[in-house]
C-alpha cells in the first residue's frame, strides 16, 4: 500500500482542521480533523505515520502491517444513537456527502407537512397531508455500471435494516420505505425476505431508468409527492438515506466503528475485461491507481478516468486519493475525434456540469459554438448546482435543437437524464443533429446501451402488499 492521502473536505460544508502533526504515529480510527463548521469527523482509515500536513489533505505513510482492530468511538452517553452517528464521522456515501448526524437531526413526528406546489403536484389535494413519517432507503444505485450498492444488499442486507431501524428510532419515523430498482431480482428477493416479518418496512420497486436516486425522485416515486427546487425531504415528513450509509450507522451504533472505509466499482477498460469489481471496506484515502491494479490493472489505451459514476463523476489521475464519497472508478475506451467540428452542449441538472461537458468536447476535438440548459434545469442561486424541478420526467427539447442548428451545430453533446435524452431524440437527427451522451464513452465501455431512445417503461408493477 502506498501513502494514504486523506482529503479535508470530503462532505458539504468547510474543509477540517487538521488535529495531528508531521510524525504523529496513528492507528485505524485515530482522529485527525474535526470540522471547522458544517461538516463531520475525520478518522485515520490505517496504521501508520503522518507524513505531511497539507493545507488540502494529511499524507500518512502506512506501516506495512495492518491489523483490523479500530480505535472506537466515544460519546458521553453511549446510547445516544444520534451522538454515535456524528461522532462516527458519517456523510451520505452516495452523493455531496452531506453531514448525516445533521440530516437524522429531526423529530419527523412532530414535522408537519408542508405545503405543496399545485403546479407540480395537479392530482393531489390541495390540504393533501401524509398520514405517515418516513425514512426512505436509496437503494437505486442510479448511476450505470455500478454494483456496490446492490452487492452490500445481497451480503450485508441484515447489517443494512439495523441501519434503517436506528435511522428510524432517531428520527421517530414510523415507516420505512427501501427504494430500488426492478431489475435487481436477486437482490429484491434477499429484501423481501429480510423485510417480511417487518410491519413498518416496505419496499417500492423503481424502473430503470437515471435519475431514481435523486432525492426528490425517490419521494415521488414512493410518496406520490413533487417538491420543488428548494425544498428538502422533510417538507414531505421523510428522510432520504443511502443503503450505505444505513450500514455505516449500524456500525457505528453496534461496532462503535468511525467512517474511514467505503464501498465502490472499479471498472472499464481493465485487464481481463469490462465486468465490475466490486470492492468493499476500502480504506479512504488509498489512490485510484492502487485500486485500479487490484482490478487487474489498465488494458492499453484508455480515454480517460473517472471518479464516481458516468452522469455525475469527474476525470481524475491514477494518485488522486478516494473519499468517503467515491462510488465508482471508471477507465474508459478512447474518445470519438470530431475535427474541429461546431458542438453544442444541452446541460442538464442531471449530469454533467457545464465545466465537464466542455471537458469532454474538448477531449472530443470539437468546437463549442452554443450552450443551452434544459428548461427544467433550475439554478436556485447564482453559482449554486442545477437542480431539476421533476427528476427524470421530462419536457421536449424542440426549442433547443432548433437553437443548435441556429447555431450552426453539427454535434451536440448532452447529459440529460433517461427521459430528457428521449425527448433530445425526438426532434434532434431530424434536424440533421448527431446526438452524443456524455456517458456514452463509459457506456460503449462497460457494454451498457447507450442513452438515447428511452425504451424502459416509466411504471413498474409493485410486490404484493408493499413487499
Amino acid at each position: 500500500m502506498g501513502n494514504v492521502q486523506i482529503l479535508l473536505r470530503q462532505h458539504v460544508g468547510a474543509p477540517c482542521q487538521a488535529i495531528v502533526k508531521a510524525g504523529d504515529e496513528v492507528k485505524k480510527g485515530t482522529k485527525i480533523a474535526v470540522p471547522a463548521g458544517l461538516g463531520a469527523n475525520i478518522f485515520s482509515s490505517v496504521y501508520g505515520v503522518v507524513e505531511e500536513v497539507l493545507e488540502d489533505r494529511i499524507v500518512i505513510r502506512p506501516d506495512e502491517e495492518q491489523k483490523d482492530e479500530f480505535v472506537p468511538i466515544e460519546v458521553a452517553d453511549e446510547n445516544d444513537k444520534l451522538a454515535l452517528v456524528k461522532e462516527a464521522g458519517i456523510v451520505g456515501m452516495g452523493g455531496a456527502g452531506f453531514p448525516t448526524g445533521v440530516k437524522l437531526g429531526i423529530n419527523l413526528a412532530e414535522t408537519e407537512m408542508a405545503e405543496l406546489d399545485p403546479e407540480i403536484n395537479p392530482e393531489l389535494p390541495a390540504d393533501f397531508k401524509l398520514e405517515h413519517s418516513y425514512i426512505l432507503i436509496n437503494a437505486a444505485e442510479c448511476e450505470p455500471g455500478l454494483e456496490h450498492n446492490i452487492r452490500q444488499i445481497e451480503e450485508q442486507c441484515d447489517k443494512v435494516i439495523r441501519g434503517v431501524k436506528y435511522c428510524m428510532e432517531i428520527t421517530h419515523a414510523d415507516k420505512a420505505v427501501f427504494a430500488i430498482k426492478k431489475k435487481n431480482e436477486k437482490a429484491v428477493e434477499i429484501l423481501r425476505k429480510a423485510v417480511a416479518d417487518e410491519a413498518d418496512i416496505t419496499i417500492h420497486l423503481l424502473p430503470d431508468i437515471y435519475p431514481m436516486g435523486e432525492e426528490r425522485a425517490v419521494v415521488r416515486e414512493c410518496l406520490g409527492v413533487n417538491l420543488t427546487t428548494m425544498q428538502l425531504p422533510s417538507a414531505a415528513r421523510s428522510v432520504v438515506v443511502n443503503l450505505e450509509t444505513a450500514a455505516k450507522i449500524a456500525e457505528a451504533v453496534d461496532e462503535k466503528k468511525p467512517c474511514i472505509t467505503k464501498n465502490l466499482t472499479v471498472r472499464g477498460k481493465i485487464n481481463g475485461g469490462n465486468a465490475a469489481h466490486v470492492f468493499m471496506d476500502v480504506p479512504v484515502g488509498v489512490s485510484v491507481g492502487e485500486l485500479i491494479e487490484r482490478a487487474g490493472g489498465i488494458d492499453g489505451v484508455y480515454g480517460e478516468i473517472i471518479m464516481g459514476g458516468a452522469f455525475t463523476g469527474k476525470s481524475t489521475e491514477l494518485d488522486a486519493p478516494i473519499t468517503k464519497t467515491t462510488g465508482g472508478i471508471l477507465v474508459t475506451i478512447e474518445f470519438p475525434d470530431l475535427h474541429g467540428a461546431n458542438v453544442g452542449l444541452l446541460v442538464c441538472a442531471c449530469g454533467g456540469s457545464e465545466e465537464r461537458m466542455r471537458e469532454i468536447a474538448q477531449k472530443m476535438n470539437g468546437k463549442v459554438v452554443s450552450v443551452c440548459r434544459c428548461k427544467q434545469a433550475i439554478e436556485n442561486k447564482p453559482g449554486a448546482p442545477l437542480k431539476c424541478l421533476r427528476p427524470g420526467n421530462c419536457p421536449g427539447q424542440v426549442k433547443n435543437n432548433m437553437q443548435f442548428k441556429k447555431d450552426k451545430c453539427e454535434y451536440i453533446i448532452i447529459g440529460n437524464c433517461s427521459d430528457c435524452s428521449n425527448t433530445v431524440m425526438a426532434s434532434g437527427p431530424k434536424m440533421g443533429l448527431k446526438v452524443f451522451h456524455q456517458t456514452d464513452h463509459v457506456m460503449r465501455t462497460v457494454g451498457h446501451a447507450l442513452y438515447r431512445t428511452l425504451r424502459v417503461s416509466k411504471q413498474v408493477d409493485q410486490l404484493p402488499d408493499g413487499k
